[in-house]
Protein backbone atom coordinates (compact mmCIF):
# COMPACT_ATOMS: atom_id res chain seq x y z
CA UNK A 1 0.00 0.00 0.00
CA UNK A 2 1.05 3.25 -0.68
CA UNK A 3 1.30 5.85 2.21
CA UNK A 4 0.07 9.13 2.13
CA UNK A 5 1.73 12.15 2.94
CA UNK A 6 0.61 13.62 6.07
CA UNK A 7 -0.60 17.61 6.42
CA UNK A 8 1.71 19.71 8.73
CA UNK A 9 0.13 20.67 11.99
CA UNK A 10 0.25 23.65 13.01
CA UNK A 11 2.31 23.13 15.70
CA UNK A 12 4.85 21.81 13.47
CA UNK A 13 4.53 23.71 10.77
CA UNK A 14 8.24 24.07 8.74
CA UNK A 15 8.55 28.15 9.83
CA UNK A 16 7.49 27.42 13.47
CA UNK A 17 9.96 24.64 13.47
CA UNK A 18 12.63 26.62 11.54
CA UNK A 19 12.31 29.37 14.14
CA UNK A 20 12.14 27.14 17.06
CA UNK A 21 16.06 25.37 15.37
CA UNK A 22 17.06 29.28 15.64
CA UNK A 23 16.06 30.10 19.01
CA UNK A 24 17.79 27.17 20.18
CA UNK A 25 20.62 28.09 18.39
CA UNK A 26 21.29 31.42 20.07
CA UNK A 27 20.09 33.01 16.51
CA UNK A 28 18.48 36.71 17.16
CA UNK A 29 16.66 38.37 13.68
CA UNK A 30 17.94 41.68 12.45
CA UNK A 31 15.48 44.36 13.65
CA UNK A 32 15.68 48.21 13.42
CA UNK A 33 15.21 48.28 17.09
CA UNK A 34 16.36 45.96 19.74
CA UNK A 35 15.96 45.98 23.34
CA UNK A 36 18.96 47.27 26.15
CA UNK A 37 20.63 44.70 28.97
CA UNK A 38 18.91 45.57 32.45
CA UNK A 39 22.13 45.89 33.77
CA UNK A 40 24.32 48.05 31.42
CA UNK A 41 21.50 49.30 29.30
CA UNK A 42 23.51 48.29 26.47
CA UNK A 43 22.22 47.13 23.18
CA UNK A 44 22.58 42.98 23.17
CA UNK A 45 24.41 42.28 19.62
CA UNK A 46 25.27 38.64 20.55
CA UNK A 47 27.74 37.41 22.91
CA UNK A 48 30.92 40.10 22.44
CA UNK A 49 34.18 40.41 24.88
CA UNK A 50 34.03 43.32 27.04
CA UNK A 51 36.50 44.75 24.49
CA UNK A 52 34.31 44.82 22.11
CA UNK A 53 31.47 47.07 23.16
CA UNK A 54 32.68 50.62 21.53
CA UNK A 55 33.24 53.50 23.94
CA UNK A 56 30.75 55.95 25.05
CA UNK A 57 31.64 58.68 23.33
CA UNK A 58 33.15 56.39 20.37
CA UNK A 59 31.72 58.91 17.02
CA UNK A 60 31.26 55.79 15.09
CA UNK A 61 29.78 53.12 18.22
CA UNK A 62 26.82 53.98 20.42
CA UNK A 63 25.09 56.69 19.47
CA UNK A 64 22.06 58.63 20.19
CA UNK A 65 19.58 58.54 17.41
CA UNK A 66 22.51 58.56 14.77
CA UNK A 67 24.25 61.96 15.66
CA UNK A 68 27.74 59.31 17.56
CA UNK A 69 29.01 60.82 20.95
CA UNK A 70 25.51 61.03 22.87
CA UNK A 71 23.93 59.72 25.50
CA UNK A 72 20.63 59.24 26.77
CA UNK A 73 18.21 57.42 24.05
CA UNK A 74 17.76 54.76 21.94
CA UNK A 75 21.55 53.48 21.30
CA UNK A 76 22.34 51.85 18.15
CA UNK A 77 25.33 50.53 17.12
CA UNK A 78 26.90 50.97 13.41
CA UNK A 79 30.49 51.15 12.23
CA UNK A 80 32.51 54.25 11.88
CA UNK A 81 31.47 55.07 8.51
CA UNK A 82 27.78 54.42 9.25
CA UNK A 83 27.80 51.44 6.34
CA UNK A 84 25.16 48.09 7.13
CA UNK A 85 27.49 46.37 9.18
CA UNK A 86 29.23 43.02 7.80
CA UNK A 87 30.08 39.61 9.02
CA UNK A 88 33.89 38.48 7.78
CA UNK A 89 35.47 35.72 6.92
CA UNK A 90 36.43 34.74 10.88
CA UNK A 91 32.87 35.51 11.75
CA UNK A 92 33.75 39.33 13.67
CA UNK A 93 31.40 41.94 12.50
CA UNK A 94 33.17 44.95 10.08
CA UNK A 95 32.55 47.26 12.92
CA UNK A 96 34.11 45.44 15.88
CA UNK A 97 37.14 44.62 13.60
CA UNK A 98 37.40 48.39 12.78
CA UNK A 99 36.88 49.42 16.70
CA UNK A 100 39.63 47.02 17.60
CA UNK A 101 42.14 47.87 15.35
CA UNK A 102 41.44 51.41 16.20
CA UNK A 103 41.93 50.81 19.87
CA UNK A 104 45.43 49.17 19.59
CA UNK A 105 46.69 51.88 17.58
CA UNK A 106 49.01 54.24 19.43
CA UNK A 107 51.17 57.04 18.15
CA UNK A 108 53.88 58.48 20.28
CA UNK A 109 52.94 56.30 22.50
CA UNK A 110 49.43 58.42 23.09
CA UNK A 111 46.08 56.53 21.82
CA UNK A 112 45.13 57.79 17.62
CA UNK A 113 41.74 59.09 18.73
CA UNK A 114 43.89 62.23 20.64
CA UNK A 115 46.23 62.43 18.76
CA UNK A 116 43.84 63.07 16.02
CA UNK A 117 41.83 65.65 17.69
CA UNK A 118 44.81 67.63 19.95
CA UNK A 119 48.05 69.65 18.41
CA UNK A 120 51.37 67.69 18.91
CA UNK A 121 53.09 70.12 20.50
CA UNK A 122 50.28 69.97 23.64
CA UNK A 123 51.22 66.23 23.86
CA UNK A 124 55.06 66.77 23.28
CA UNK A 125 56.32 67.40 26.49
CA UNK A 126 54.08 64.92 28.52
CA UNK A 127 54.57 61.28 29.36
CA UNK A 128 51.63 58.78 27.79
CA UNK A 129 49.89 56.90 30.61
CA UNK A 130 46.92 54.65 31.20
CA UNK A 131 44.07 55.38 33.51
CA UNK A 132 44.73 52.51 34.44
CA UNK A 133 47.64 53.42 36.46
CA UNK A 134 45.53 54.62 39.16
CA UNK A 135 42.87 53.40 41.40
CA UNK A 136 39.66 55.90 42.03
CA UNK A 137 39.01 56.22 45.79
CA UNK A 138 36.20 58.82 45.72
CA UNK A 139 34.30 61.47 44.12
CA UNK A 140 35.19 65.23 44.96
CA UNK A 141 33.69 67.57 42.78
CA UNK A 142 31.89 68.05 40.14
CA UNK A 143 31.28 70.74 37.32
CA UNK A 144 29.19 71.42 34.32
CA UNK A 145 32.36 70.32 31.94
CA UNK A 146 34.46 68.29 34.04
CA UNK A 147 34.49 65.49 37.24
CA UNK A 148 37.37 65.16 39.90
CA UNK A 149 37.94 62.18 41.95
CA UNK A 150 40.33 61.31 44.36
CA UNK A 151 42.67 58.57 43.64
CA UNK A 152 45.82 56.45 43.83
CA UNK A 153 48.54 55.53 41.56
CA UNK A 154 49.46 52.38 41.46
CA UNK A 155 52.64 52.65 41.15
CA UNK A 156 54.08 55.22 43.86
CA UNK A 157 50.91 54.67 45.66
CA UNK A 158 50.43 58.39 45.97
CA UNK A 159 47.42 59.96 46.00
CA UNK A 160 46.57 62.59 43.22
CA UNK A 161 43.53 64.09 41.66
CA UNK A 162 42.34 63.04 38.36
CA UNK A 163 40.08 65.32 36.66
CA UNK A 164 37.97 63.59 33.74
CA UNK A 165 37.87 65.88 31.23
CA UNK A 166 34.57 66.61 29.21
CA UNK A 167 35.94 64.90 25.13
CA UNK A 168 33.60 64.19 22.49
CA UNK A 169 35.07 64.12 18.87
CA UNK A 170 31.92 64.79 17.51
CA UNK A 171 31.80 68.41 18.92
CA UNK A 172 34.46 70.03 17.98
CA UNK A 173 34.30 73.15 20.37
CA UNK A 174 34.71 70.37 23.31
CA UNK A 175 38.23 69.39 21.88
CA UNK A 176 38.95 73.03 21.55
CA UNK A 177 38.44 73.55 25.17
CA UNK A 178 40.26 70.58 26.02
CA UNK A 179 43.20 71.30 24.26
CA UNK A 180 43.51 74.94 25.19
CA UNK A 181 43.23 73.51 29.03
CA UNK A 182 46.23 71.63 28.46
CA UNK A 183 48.37 74.47 26.40
CA UNK A 184 47.50 76.96 29.26
CA UNK A 185 48.55 74.57 32.73
CA UNK A 186 51.35 73.94 30.56
CA UNK A 187 52.57 77.48 30.33
CA UNK A 188 52.17 78.56 33.49
CA UNK A 189 54.69 77.64 36.65
CA UNK A 190 54.14 79.40 40.03
CA UNK A 191 53.81 78.16 43.11
CA UNK A 192 50.11 79.46 43.56
CA UNK A 193 48.98 78.03 40.55
CA UNK A 194 48.14 74.16 40.27
CA UNK A 195 51.05 72.24 37.89
CA UNK A 196 49.55 69.45 35.92
CA UNK A 197 51.40 66.55 36.64
CA UNK A 198 50.42 64.15 33.21
CA UNK A 199 47.82 63.18 31.40
CA UNK A 200 46.14 59.45 31.73
CA UNK A 201 43.91 58.15 28.98
CA UNK A 202 41.40 55.14 28.79
CA UNK A 203 41.29 54.37 25.04
CA UNK A 204 38.20 51.77 25.11
CA UNK A 205 36.29 54.85 26.45
CA UNK A 206 37.71 58.31 24.88
CA UNK A 207 38.23 59.09 28.53
CA UNK A 208 40.79 61.82 29.22
CA UNK A 209 42.27 62.67 32.81
CA UNK A 210 44.62 65.57 33.74
CA UNK A 211 46.26 64.32 36.92
CA UNK A 212 47.52 66.87 39.84
CA UNK A 213 48.67 66.93 43.30
CA UNK A 214 45.76 66.60 45.43
CA UNK A 215 45.21 69.16 47.65
CA UNK A 216 43.04 68.83 50.69
CA UNK A 217 40.62 71.62 51.17
CA UNK A 218 39.64 74.92 49.30
CA UNK A 219 39.42 78.64 50.20
CA UNK A 220 35.30 78.50 50.20
CA UNK A 221 35.50 75.88 53.21
CA UNK A 222 38.39 77.83 55.28
CA UNK A 223 36.11 80.91 54.85
CA UNK A 224 32.94 79.31 56.31
CA UNK A 225 34.50 76.31 58.77
CA UNK A 226 32.93 76.68 62.36
CA UNK A 227 36.10 77.94 63.82
CA UNK A 228 34.89 81.41 62.77
CA UNK A 229 36.23 84.30 60.54
CA UNK A 230 39.86 84.66 59.47
CA UNK A 231 41.69 87.06 60.99
CA UNK A 232 43.34 90.01 59.77
CA UNK A 233 47.07 88.49 58.74
CA UNK A 234 45.12 85.28 57.58
CA UNK A 235 43.41 87.19 54.93
CA UNK A 236 46.53 89.36 54.07
CA UNK A 237 48.43 85.84 53.43
CA UNK A 238 45.47 84.47 51.03
CA UNK A 239 44.88 87.46 49.33
CA UNK A 240 48.69 88.28 48.62
CA UNK A 241 48.70 84.48 47.37
CA UNK A 242 46.05 84.92 45.61
CA UNK A 243 47.22 88.26 43.75
CA UNK A 244 50.30 86.68 42.84
CA UNK A 245 48.97 83.67 40.96
CA UNK A 246 46.46 86.06 39.17
CA UNK A 247 50.08 88.10 38.09
CA UNK A 248 51.49 85.03 37.13
CA UNK A 249 48.41 84.25 34.56
CA UNK A 250 48.08 88.18 33.68
CA UNK A 251 51.74 88.36 32.55
CA UNK A 252 51.40 85.63 30.22
CA UNK A 253 48.28 86.97 28.38
CA UNK A 254 45.68 84.17 30.36
CA UNK A 255 42.75 85.43 31.75
CA UNK A 256 41.06 82.52 34.20
CA UNK A 257 37.64 84.27 34.04
CA UNK A 258 35.92 81.67 36.98
CA UNK A 259 38.09 83.26 40.15
CA UNK A 260 36.06 81.94 43.57
CA UNK A 261 36.71 80.38 46.56
CA UNK A 262 35.79 76.70 45.36
CA UNK A 263 38.41 77.21 42.18
CA UNK A 264 41.21 78.51 44.58
CA UNK A 265 42.91 74.75 46.56
CA UNK A 266 44.47 74.79 49.81
CA UNK A 267 47.35 72.50 50.27
CA UNK A 268 48.44 71.05 53.63
CA UNK A 269 50.98 73.64 54.37
CA UNK A 270 48.36 76.43 53.45
CA UNK A 271 49.28 77.52 50.16
CA UNK A 272 46.89 78.18 48.27
CA UNK A 273 46.69 77.39 44.35
CA UNK A 274 44.58 78.83 41.59
CA UNK A 275 42.82 76.04 39.82
CA UNK A 276 40.42 74.97 37.10
CA UNK A 277 41.02 76.70 33.98
CA UNK A 278 38.81 75.17 32.03
CA UNK A 279 37.15 78.38 31.13
CA UNK A 280 40.35 80.27 30.76
CA UNK A 281 41.86 82.03 27.93
CA UNK A 282 44.15 84.11 26.06
CA UNK A 283 44.33 87.64 25.46
CA UNK A 284 46.36 90.36 24.56
CA UNK A 285 45.84 94.40 25.41
CA UNK A 286 47.57 94.65 21.98
CA UNK A 287 45.51 93.06 19.72
CA UNK A 288 42.24 92.49 21.28
CA UNK A 289 39.28 90.36 20.07
CA UNK A 290 35.42 89.69 21.12
CA UNK A 291 35.78 87.14 23.87
CA UNK A 292 32.27 85.59 25.63
CA UNK A 293 30.58 87.06 28.42
CA UNK A 294 29.06 84.18 29.95
CA UNK A 295 31.91 83.39 32.44
CA UNK A 296 32.46 83.96 35.91
CA UNK A 297 30.21 82.88 38.50
CA UNK A 298 27.67 84.92 39.14
CA UNK A 299 28.11 86.10 42.75
CA UNK A 300 31.74 87.43 41.53
CA UNK A 301 30.68 88.49 37.74
CA UNK A 302 32.01 91.85 37.44
CA UNK A 303 29.69 94.54 35.92
CA UNK A 304 31.00 95.06 32.41
CA UNK A 305 30.00 91.20 32.10
CA UNK A 306 26.75 91.61 33.17
CA UNK A 307 25.88 93.80 30.55
CA UNK A 308 27.24 91.96 27.90
CA UNK A 309 30.49 92.97 27.25
CA UNK A 310 32.40 91.13 24.76
CA UNK A 311 36.12 93.28 25.40
CA UNK A 312 37.60 92.97 28.52
CA UNK A 313 40.59 92.35 30.10
CA UNK A 314 42.65 91.43 33.47
CA UNK A 315 39.82 93.34 35.60
CA UNK A 316 37.06 91.21 35.82
CA UNK A 317 39.62 88.16 37.38
CA UNK A 318 40.33 91.95 39.78
CA UNK A 319 36.50 92.33 40.50
CA UNK A 320 36.40 88.39 41.29
CA UNK A 321 39.02 89.02 43.78
CA UNK A 322 37.98 92.06 45.48
CA UNK A 323 34.64 90.61 46.28
CA UNK A 324 36.49 87.44 47.10
CA UNK A 325 38.71 89.75 49.54
CA UNK A 326 35.14 91.03 51.26
CA UNK A 327 33.72 87.19 51.51
CA UNK A 328 36.98 86.60 53.42
CA UNK A 329 36.54 89.11 55.92
CA UNK A 330 33.31 89.27 56.60
CA UNK A 331 32.41 85.53 56.10
CA UNK A 332 29.69 85.29 53.96
CA UNK A 333 29.74 85.86 50.20
CA UNK A 334 28.84 89.90 49.49
CA UNK A 335 26.83 89.99 46.81
CA UNK A 336 24.57 86.74 46.42
CA UNK A 337 22.22 87.83 43.36
CA UNK A 338 19.75 84.89 41.94
CA UNK A 339 19.53 86.58 38.53
CA UNK A 340 21.57 88.57 36.47
CA UNK A 341 19.47 91.94 36.93
CA UNK A 342 19.21 91.37 40.73
CA UNK A 343 23.17 90.95 40.76
CA UNK A 344 23.38 94.32 38.77
CA UNK A 345 20.78 95.86 41.32
CA UNK A 346 23.11 94.65 44.19
CA UNK A 347 26.63 95.94 42.38
CA UNK A 348 24.91 99.17 41.67
CA UNK A 349 23.43 99.81 45.22
CA UNK A 350 27.09 98.83 46.43
CA UNK A 351 28.98 100.71 44.46
CA UNK A 352 26.95 103.49 43.14
CA UNK A 353 24.88 104.02 39.76
CA UNK A 354 27.43 104.52 36.51
CA UNK A 355 27.57 107.91 35.08
CA UNK A 356 26.98 107.98 31.02
CA UNK A 357 30.50 108.34 30.47
CA UNK A 358 30.57 104.99 31.54
CA UNK A 359 28.16 104.18 29.02
CA UNK A 360 29.45 105.59 26.16
CA UNK A 361 33.55 104.96 27.23
CA UNK A 362 32.29 101.21 27.29
CA UNK A 363 29.56 100.87 25.07
CA UNK A 364 27.42 98.92 26.67
CA UNK A 365 24.08 98.47 26.27
CA UNK A 366 21.70 100.65 28.52
CA UNK A 367 19.00 98.06 28.53
CA UNK A 368 19.63 97.42 32.24
CA UNK A 369 20.35 100.72 33.59
CA UNK A 370 18.68 101.40 37.32
CA UNK A 371 15.48 103.22 37.45
CA UNK A 372 16.92 105.40 40.14
CA UNK A 373 20.51 106.77 40.59
CA UNK A 374 22.36 104.76 43.64
CA UNK A 375 25.00 106.46 46.06
CA UNK A 376 27.82 104.33 46.16
CA UNK A 377 27.42 103.00 49.66
CA UNK A 378 30.74 100.76 49.94
CA UNK A 379 32.07 102.33 53.09
CA UNK A 380 28.49 102.40 55.02
CA UNK A 381 28.47 98.86 53.97
CA UNK A 382 32.19 97.52 55.23
CA UNK A 383 32.35 100.16 58.15
CA UNK A 384 33.96 97.16 60.56
CA UNK A 385 36.17 96.16 58.09
CA UNK A 386 39.43 96.85 59.05
CA UNK A 387 40.49 100.50 57.51
CA UNK A 388 43.60 99.56 55.75
CA UNK A 389 41.39 97.08 53.51
CA UNK A 390 39.22 99.74 52.08
CA UNK A 391 40.97 101.45 50.10
CA UNK A 392 41.97 98.46 48.13
CA UNK A 393 38.44 97.29 47.71
CA UNK A 394 37.13 100.63 46.38
CA UNK A 395 39.79 99.86 43.92
CA UNK A 396 38.84 96.23 42.78
CA UNK A 397 35.34 97.12 42.85
CA UNK A 398 35.37 100.27 40.76
CA UNK A 399 32.64 100.05 38.29
CA UNK A 400 35.29 100.73 35.37
CA UNK A 401 37.48 98.14 34.93
CA UNK A 402 40.27 100.48 34.07
CA UNK A 403 40.75 101.83 37.37
CA UNK A 404 41.01 98.36 39.06
CA UNK A 405 44.80 98.47 37.74
CA UNK A 406 46.21 95.36 37.71
CA UNK A 407 47.41 92.48 40.21
CA UNK A 408 50.91 94.01 40.39
CA UNK A 409 49.04 97.32 41.59
CA UNK A 410 47.15 96.00 44.14
CA UNK A 411 50.10 93.65 45.44
CA UNK A 412 51.79 97.20 46.38
CA UNK A 413 48.81 98.25 48.11
CA UNK A 414 49.64 99.36 51.82
CA UNK A 415 46.74 96.79 52.95
CA UNK A 416 49.84 94.39 52.90
CA UNK A 417 52.34 96.86 54.10
CA UNK A 418 50.00 98.00 57.01
CA UNK A 419 50.50 96.09 60.44
CA UNK A 420 49.08 93.15 61.22
CA UNK A 421 51.36 92.00 58.35
CA UNK A 422 50.67 89.20 56.56
CA UNK A 423 51.04 86.06 58.80
CA UNK A 424 53.41 82.93 57.70
CA UNK A 425 51.94 79.55 55.90
CA UNK A 426 52.17 77.99 59.74
CA UNK A 427 49.78 80.82 60.83
CA UNK A 428 46.95 79.85 58.54
CA UNK A 429 44.28 77.54 59.58
CA UNK A 430 44.90 73.62 59.99
CA UNK A 431 43.76 71.56 57.54
CA UNK A 432 45.96 68.43 57.68
CA UNK A 433 46.36 66.63 61.15
CA UNK A 434 49.62 64.36 61.83
CA UNK A 435 46.87 61.29 62.06
CA UNK A 436 45.46 61.81 58.56
CA UNK A 437 49.82 62.01 57.60
CA UNK A 438 49.83 58.35 59.92
CA UNK A 439 46.70 56.89 57.67
CA UNK A 440 48.12 57.64 54.87
CA UNK A 441 51.52 56.25 55.26
CA UNK A 442 49.57 52.84 56.48
CA UNK A 443 46.83 52.72 53.27
CA UNK A 444 50.03 52.74 51.18
CA UNK A 445 51.75 50.26 53.13
CA UNK A 446 48.24 48.17 52.79
CA UNK A 447 48.06 49.01 49.16
CA UNK A 448 52.09 47.81 48.81
CA UNK A 449 51.27 44.50 50.71
CA UNK A 450 47.72 43.96 48.39
CA UNK A 451 49.49 44.74 45.36
CA UNK A 452 52.28 42.04 45.95
CA UNK A 453 49.65 39.91 47.16
CA UNK A 454 47.91 40.29 43.57
CA UNK A 455 51.31 39.62 41.92
CA UNK A 456 51.88 36.19 43.83
CA UNK A 457 47.95 34.93 43.30
CA UNK A 458 48.66 35.68 39.53
CA UNK A 459 52.28 33.39 39.48
CA UNK A 460 50.10 30.86 41.08
CA UNK A 461 46.91 30.97 38.11
CA UNK A 462 49.88 31.14 35.49
CA UNK A 463 51.60 27.94 37.31
CA UNK A 464 48.29 26.03 37.07
CA UNK A 465 46.94 27.01 33.67
CA UNK A 466 50.41 25.78 32.29
CA UNK A 467 49.47 22.28 34.56
CA UNK A 468 46.07 21.94 33.24
CA UNK A 469 47.64 22.44 29.76
CA UNK A 470 50.57 19.76 29.92
CA UNK A 471 47.98 17.18 31.35
CA UNK A 472 46.47 16.23 27.94
CA UNK A 473 49.12 15.80 26.54
CA UNK A 474 50.28 13.49 29.17
CA UNK A 475 46.76 11.70 28.57
CA UNK A 476 46.87 11.80 24.95
CA UNK A 477 50.62 10.41 25.00
CA UNK A 478 49.74 7.61 27.11
CA UNK A 479 46.45 6.37 24.69
CA UNK A 480 48.42 6.33 22.07
CA UNK A 481 50.99 3.92 23.35
CA UNK A 482 48.34 1.50 25.17
CA UNK A 483 47.25 0.07 21.84
CA UNK A 484 50.75 -0.25 20.85
CA UNK A 485 51.70 -2.43 23.78
CA UNK A 486 49.26 -4.95 23.45
CA UNK A 487 49.79 -5.34 19.66
CA UNK A 488 46.16 -3.68 18.59
CA UNK A 489 45.76 -1.86 15.38
CA UNK A 490 44.64 1.39 15.67
CA UNK A 491 40.86 2.18 15.05
CA UNK A 492 39.28 4.91 13.20
CA UNK A 493 35.80 5.51 14.16
CA UNK A 494 33.61 7.97 12.52
CA UNK A 495 30.46 9.17 14.35
CA UNK A 496 27.86 11.40 12.71
CA UNK A 497 27.63 15.09 14.51
CA UNK A 498 25.56 14.90 17.57
CA UNK A 499 26.33 11.53 18.84
CA UNK A 500 27.26 10.37 22.04
CA UNK A 501 31.29 11.00 21.90
CA UNK A 502 30.54 14.38 19.96
CA UNK A 503 28.57 15.46 22.92
CA UNK A 504 31.41 13.91 25.90
CA UNK A 505 33.97 15.46 23.76
CA UNK A 506 32.33 18.80 24.11
CA UNK A 507 31.56 18.21 27.24
CA UNK A 508 35.11 17.87 28.63
CA UNK A 509 35.73 21.51 26.99
CA UNK A 510 33.44 23.14 29.00
CA UNK A 511 34.46 21.21 32.27
CA UNK A 512 38.04 22.56 31.40
CA UNK A 513 36.92 25.79 30.67
CA UNK A 514 35.16 25.80 34.43
CA UNK A 515 38.01 24.77 36.00
CA UNK A 516 40.30 27.80 34.91
CA UNK A 517 40.60 30.50 37.24
CA UNK A 518 38.41 33.48 36.62
CA UNK A 519 39.19 36.86 34.66
CA UNK A 520 40.72 38.80 37.01
CA UNK A 521 38.91 42.20 36.67
CA UNK A 522 41.19 45.77 36.98
CA UNK A 523 39.84 47.86 39.87
CA UNK A 524 40.28 50.97 38.10
CA UNK A 525 37.35 49.49 35.60
CA UNK A 526 34.77 51.84 38.06
CA UNK A 527 36.61 55.10 36.85
CA UNK A 528 36.52 54.42 33.06
CA UNK A 529 32.99 53.60 33.33
CA UNK A 530 32.49 56.95 34.55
Amino acid sequence: MGCAQGKFSSACSPSTGLQKLKIENGYMEKREYAGHRRSTGLRFSGRLNNSDFPPKNYNGGFSSDGSGGGSGGDRKYSNRSGEKEGIDGDGRKDSQRALLNDTEELVDGWPKWLTDNVPKKVLASLVPKSAENYDKIDKVGQGTYSNVYKARDRDTGKIVALKKVRFDTSEPESVKFMAREIMILQKLDHPNVVKLEGIATSRLHYSLYLVFDFMQTDLASIITRPEGRLTEPQVKSYMHQLLSGLQHCHERGILHRDIKGSNLLIDKSGMLKIADFGLANYYSPEHKRPLTSRVVTLWYRAPELLLGSTDYGVGIDLWSAGCLLAEMISGWPIMPGRTEVEQLHRIFKLCGTPSEDYWKKLRLSTTFRPPKSYKPSLFEAFGEFPESSLGLLSTLLALDPAYRGSASSALQNEFFYTSPLACDLSGLPVIWREEDEFAQAREQRKHGKSKMKRRARTYRERGSKDLMAEKPKEDSTQSKEEPEKNGEPKKVQIQEPGSSTSSSSSGTKLTRQAESPPFLASPFHLLSEQ
